[in-house]
């Protein structure tokens, strides 16, 4: 079996749409949108994201794009995360979503994972969908529920036009946005071909995990890494996708962009962090799948620098 082929690294044709796709009426017209990738199950994040909905002098509407089931294996924690995603705001379906929501594909987790993602980190992802798939099982509706969340949507703030994702313009679990691709100034033309095809001046994006801005000659692609882990060493927050007619009126932003009179801004989201990790480890222990992939993340933020993952990534003072 080729690499791309085995569990967790293939991308099935039906995850795979045409950039023009995008090149539609919006479904969402907002002031104010909040792109909320890689929940992850956590709980303590979605508190907090209620909380700074509520401060903004307007509201706010929020999409979740994709992966907010994860780490959320009790009952109890699915349940909630269902109720304050699913039943509340409009959502789109990610990789884990997807593969919840169906019996066991051959895909895996549906993450498409690169080659440079060792196969340990596979396998154990595609572990954790197992049991995710069989907590969903025990709620009723949740996989129906699921199934019928869209891959993409389309918004208007303003005079921006946003294309909303879970991987990328092609895939639903493509890794065209993710850091070191936006790095690549080689992958430049690229992006700026999704743009057009889309005929969209903003793609927000997740599923990569790690965070990136990058304004191009046509657009802006937003990735804002994880709602519901740490983006940086050393930190806690997680960190959404902000895009307003106004810019954010609270914390200062991570970085920010301009493009069709939109800010287009990369916030954190502050939750707690003790409760959270609390809750983590009696859901997934020492010598649990999810520990060993994900517990040094949680307890003290990923290697990976700013530098290291964004290094294109425009000074917020210009933007």
């Amino acid at each position: 079996m080729d690499l791309e082929d085995r569990p967790g690294r293939t991308c099935p044709t039906e995850y795979r749409y045409s950039p023009r796709v995008f090149d539609r009426a919006p479904e969402i017209v907002a002031d104010t949108l909040y792109v909320v990738g890689g929940l992850y199950g956590n709980v303590e994040a979605l508190e907090a994201l209620r909380e700074m909905v509520w401060r903004e002098r307007d509201g706010a509407t929020v999409v979740f794009n994709g992966d907010f089931h994860w780490f959320d294996v009790a009952d109890a924690d699915f349940a909630a995360i269902d109720a304050g995603v699913v039943a509340s705001h409009h959502a789109l379906r990610g990789n884990v979503e997807t593969e919840i929501a169906r019996e066991d594909s051959g895909a895996g987790c549906g993450c498409a994972y690169p080659a440079d993602v060792s196969d340990s980190v596979v396998l154990r992802s595609n572990e954790i969908l197992g049991r995710l798939r069989e907590t969903a099982r025990r709620q009723p509706g949740a996989r129906e529920r699921l199934a019928r969340l869209p891959m993409h949507l389309v918004a208007a703030v303003g005079d921006a036009r946003v294309g909303i994702v879970h991987g990328d313009a092609t895939s639903l679990a493509g890794w065209g946005f993710a850091s070191e691709r936006l790095a690549d100034f080689d992958h430049d033309r690229w992006v700026e071909s999704m743009f057009a095809q889309g005929r969209v001046d903003v793609f927000a994006s997740t599923h990569t995990c790690l965070p990136a801005l990058r304004q191009y000659s046509n657009g802006v692609v937003a990735n804002n890494g994880a709602a519901g882990m740490p983006n940086l060493p050393g930190t806690s927050a997680g960190l959404i996708t902000r895009i307003g007619r106004r810019p954010f009126a609270g914390a200062a932003a991570m970085t920010g962009a301009r493009m069709a009179g939109a800010h287009i801004e990369v916030i954190p989201l502050e939750y707690d962090h003790e409760r959270w990790v609390k809750r983590f480890l009696a859901a997934w222990p020492e010598g649990s799948p999810a520990h060993a992939s994900y517990y040094h993340r949680i307890s003290q933020g990923p290697r990976s620098t700013l530098a290291q993952a964004t290094p294109a990534w425009p000074d917020p003072a210009s933007a």
